[in-house]
């Protein structure tokens, strides 16, 4: 299976959201590579990025979930970079 790397930019509006965005991505943990919030206090607003290596159709759902969420936005940019799912207990590294 083919996957992409891409950042999801996610910007929180309504704190009321939070917990169903955090089970969220806790349900697509296994193709999280990393996450960065900012809280921006001065705007009342949170800005969350998320790295991911996952389908292209995985992407897509997570981002349209989040999306979903009232007081939430998301965009996401793909990296050109293709490569192969590694499978688990592999040492080999995706092309």
């Amino acid at each position: 299976m083919e996957t992409r790397v891409a950042i999801i930019g996610i910007i929180v509006e309504d704190n009321g959201s939070v917990e169903k965005l955090n089970s969220i991505l806790h349900s697509y943990g296994e193709y999280i590579i990393g996450r960065m919030g900012l809280p921006y206090r001065e705007r009342g607003i949170s800005i969350i990025s998320i790295a991911i290596d996952a389908p292209q159709d995985i992407i897509s759902a997570l981002s349209g979930k989040l999306g979903k969420l009232p007081g939430i936005s998301t965009k996401t940019l793909y990296s050109k970079v293709t490569g192969k799912a590694r499978r688990e207990g592999s040492d080999e590294a995706s092309d």
